[in-house]
């Protein structure tokens, strides 16, 4: 009959609606639990991290023959770092962290940083924190770092295409870091040194975020400074203060040192005085003579002087002050991948450099001092 037929509409009405409601409670429910935070809040609004994976000391302490001096990568202010093998035959790279004992939070803080993946960061494996000393488990770089081809042995080995995609790839890796990840990370000492390369000399920036690890009273901007003199911005090195632009000036005066493949505390004697890297750029950039910044090592018929004009041009930019007229990395990317003209050429008018000489000057006369550091900083954005 006609009342049954619709009883039984309604009834499949009913039911369907009633499937549809449960079936939108366990989507939500499932949701709610994929988008769970890390505990104590430590990553507002981001999904729930990965830990690091645990290493035991003793196999750490085997992979790299008893931290054998022969082993040793390299040194810097977060301590010494050695190169080993695990079982499985993969090689590492293992930092003995030199920063007495850790935080509270230890491993939270390693899974933060563990988590950050890019392909121009260099990747924490890692970490042993149940030993005599905390160590690190960081991906091996076969090549080492950027400082030995452009002053070391390898010096005049890099082409102007590798020198420019290590200029690209560290200009994202920082835009990552300011702009990308679930938290805003201050590396604050970006130099040849902390940018490793891979076997396709693809860049990898090192040594960023670490200062998460060091006890509160050690994390202080007023009390302890990270970075390296020459390579920090002024209204940090003098004033203390810190923003995302302060790897931007360090990201422009190590694009000027790959170009001239001269460090930033080297200098030039001119006619008007003796001059260091970045004021003797800008006085040739100003006379649209800077294609004599170019490293002779390099081959003319290998670079398209336009090229090189632009980059140097986007370098002049970053080192630029007050820091509200630089860019940010991002729109540092963007210039390096537009051929186009730049838009808003840099003036030296932007510039202190008597901030300049002032830190270079203290840089040359501590250089064999601890504040070579590979400090970090992260600064937690806030909702």
């Amino acid at each position: 009959s006609s009342s049954s037929n619709k009883g039984a509409i309604i009834g499949g009405v009913v039911g369907g609606v009633a499937g549809l409601i449960v079936l939108l409670i366990a989507l939500l429910l499932w949701y709610r639990r994929s988008t769970r935070t890390t505990p104590g809040g430590s990553l507002y609004g981001a999904t729930e991290l990965q830990g690091p994976k645990d290493y035991s000391y003793s196999d750490l302490r085997k992979a790299t023959k008893d931290f054998r001096e022969e082993n040793k990568l390299g040194e810097g202010g977060f301590g010494d770092v050695y190169k080993g093998t695990v079982k499985d035959g993969n090689i590492i790279a293992v930092k003995r962290l030199a920063i007495g004992s850790a935080k509270d939070n230890f491993e939270s803080e390693v899974r933060v940083i563990s988590n950050v993946h890019h392909r121009n960061l260099i990747r924490l494996l890692g970490c042993c924190s149940k030993g005599p000393e905390l160590l690190l488990v960081l991906e091996y770089m076969a090549n080492g770092s950027l400082e030995k081809y452009l002053y070391g042995e390898k010096r005049g080995s890099l082409n102007w295409k590798q020198r420019f995609d290590i200029i690209f790839g560290t200009a994202r890796g920082l835009a990552y870091l300011h702009e990308q990840y679930h938290v805003t990370i201050i590396h604050r000492d970006i130099k040849p040194s902390n940018i490793l390369l891979d076997n396709e000399f693809q860049p990898k920036i090192a040594d960023f975020g670490l200062a998460r690890l060091l006890p509160e009273d050690q994390t202080h901007i007023s009390t302890r400074f990270a970075g390296t003199l020459g390579y920090t911005a002024p209204e940090y090195a003098i004033h203390g203060q810190l923003s995302e632009k302060v790897d931007t000036y360090s990201f422009g005066i190590v694009v000027l040192e790959i170009i001239s493949g001269r460090r930033c505390t080297d200098i030039t004697d001119e006619s008007a005085g003796e001059q260091y890297l970045l004021e003797h750029a800008w006085n040739l950039y100003e006379t649209r003579m800077q294609l004599k910044l170019v490293d002779e090592t390099l081959d003319p018929s290998k670079y398209r002087e336009e090229d090189i004009k632009k980059v140097i041009e986007i370098a002049l930019m970053c080192t630029q002050s007050p820091v509200s007229v630089r860019p940010t990395m991002s729109e540092v990317v963007m210039l390096l991948s537009d051929r186009s003209r730049v838009q808003n050429p840099p003036s030296r008018q932007n510039v202190n450099l008597n901030d300049v000489r002032i830190d270079v000057d203290n840089s040359r006369s501590t250089t064999q001092q601890s504040m070579s550091n590979a400090d970090a900083t992260i600064t937690e954005l806030t909702g």
